[in-house]
């Protein structure tokens, strides 16, 4: 007999009263009405709320926040004008002690729904003493709005552009670096990219501030490699733009939504910005991935540093290496670093920050990590400690496979995704090792993102 079908208890324009019980994996509000999911962007655990539906799937829904009914302790009032319209941040109405707890949670519950790991200990939340204006980096699209230049963010799951006269988030220098480049391009002329017609030049304006060093860097992301007045344009941005010491120009003449495309020129000053994470210095390029918060940065790197437990004669292989920042933060403590990354620029930049910091004990590869670590391994390289940062989609299978064969005595695993970090952990428990506790850390403030710090022993060996 057909199993008979459960009717959707809303439809779309309805208004409706529920409970909420939860956030969603991107910050809104999640709750149930006759038992069926609603999603409700703005509204916070443990508030009955009015919302009208606006989109209605088989399984879930979602509602636009009409009015909150009753509070929770834990709203706060969001301090940006544009936060209910702008997709940078999604937390600024949640208390920041609430934030914090919130993302610990998030990690628990991967651990135990995804993962299957039960008694993995997770810390709390490791937060910032003052949670604003953290970001080194700005990446602001250029539209038009009402005939006139407008920089802003893309409101959530659009392109349309939401004006902003200044980020909290962001370093106060990266504020005016993108406001006086957009006012020096209205005297110039100078026309902005239309997604739309494909016409136009400047994409995107690019800020990056070195936090320690003061050091700026303006990139212009250009739809060709012409810019009219180009002379006139470096002149007025080293007069008028705070501490800069580097102009570049990315050309990106692809129809796409990638940033940057593959041809990078020095207009003006040096290829790089300086700065440091504890006492190591590196070289930041235009296209360069540094963490953006180096205040939790070095927080999160002194984690990874107590977790790798090195007292002087360890080998490190550090998989996913970037431009060395984690290779060279161990290599203090090592005796030898071994450093794998599948972008050359990246290890390009590694090796230069190597030699900046005056530091022998690191060598760095070119390619995946799940191919160069086990050419290492049949050479003879074996790491006493694995060190492993991958991007959103979490290790290769390849990779653990390799680390479950290669059998290090700890790995060490920094991750931006809980849900990936968590199915990880799973496949390395399954293989030979003990997940010892996570350290949640805050690295992005008022958004969903919450990054952690792991620490796994070899069972026969293990420390629990």
């Amino acid at each position: 007999m057909a199993k008979l079908k459960t009717p959707v208890p809303v439809q779309r324009n309805q208004t409706i009263e529920l409970d909420i019980h939860g956030l969603g994996h991107t910050g809104e509000g999640v709750g149930k009405f006759e038992g069926f999911t609603v999603f409700v962007p703005g509204a916070l655990p443990g508030e009955r709320v009015k919302a009208k539906i606006t989109k209605v799937q088989k399984t879930y829904s979602y509602g636009r926040l009409l009015e909150t009914l009753q509070e929770t302790p834990d709203r706060a009032a969001a301090p940006c004008a544009i936060f209910d319209q702008c997709g940078g941040c999604h937390l600024q109405h949640m208390s920041y002690e609430a934030q914090l707890r919130y993302k610990r949670q998030t990690v628990v519950d991967a651990m135990e729904r995804i993962g299957k790991l039960e008694n993995v200990k997770v810390h709390e939340t490791l937060g910032m003493e003052n949670p604003w204006e953290y970001r080194n980096k700005a990446q602001v699209p250029l539209g038009e709005i009402d005939g006139r230049l407008a920089v802003g963010f893309y409101a959530p799951r659009s392109h349309e552009i939401i004006e902003m006269e200044s980020c909290g988030i962001q370093h106060p220098y990266n504020d005016e670096i993108v406001h006086t480049t957009k006012e020096i391009m209205q005297e110039l002329g100078i026309k902005h990219y239309d997604e739309e017609t494909k016409r136009g030049l400047v994409r995107h304006i690019i800020g990056r501030v070195g936090f320690h060093t003061g050091e700026t860097m303006v990139v212009l992301v250009t739809n060709g490699r012409k810019i009219p007045n180009v002379d006139v344009l470096v002149e007025r941005l080293q007069k008028r733009v705070p501490h800069l010491v580097s102009i570049v120009q990315n050309i990106n003449m692809e129809s796409t939504n990638v940033i940057f495309g593959d041809e990078t020129l020095t207009l003006w000053g040096k290829d790089t910005i300086t700065d440091t994470i504890g006492d190591i210095k590196f070289d930041i390029s235009a296209r360069s991935f540094f963490q953006v918060n180096p205040i939790q940065t070095d927080v999160l790197y002194a984690k990874a540093l107590e977790y790798a437990k090195l007292g002087g004669d360890e080998t490190v292989i550090d998989a996913y290496c970037g431009i060395g920042t984690i290779s060279l933060f161990l290599a203090q403590k090592a005796k030898s670093v071994y450093g794998v990354e599948i972008v050359p620029e990246a290890i390009e930049d590694a090796r230069k920050n190597a030699k900046l910091n005056g530091m022998e004990n690191v060598e760095f590869a070119v390619g995946e990590a799940e191919t160069v670590i086990p050419e290492w391994y049949r050479k003879g390289i074996k790491a006493d400690v694995m060190v492993v940062d991958p991007p959103r989609k979490g290790c290769d299978e390849k990779l653990l496979a390799t680390i479950a064969e290669m059998k290090p005595e700890r790995v060490v695993y920094v991750s931006c995704n809980p849900g990936t970090l968590a199915r990880d952990l799973r496949y390395l428990e399954d293989n030979g090792y003990k997940t010892v506790e996570v350290q949640p850390v805050d690295m992005f403030p008022h958004t969903f993102h919450v990054e952690c710090c792991s620490l796994l022993v070899r069972k026969d060996i293990s420390e629990v």
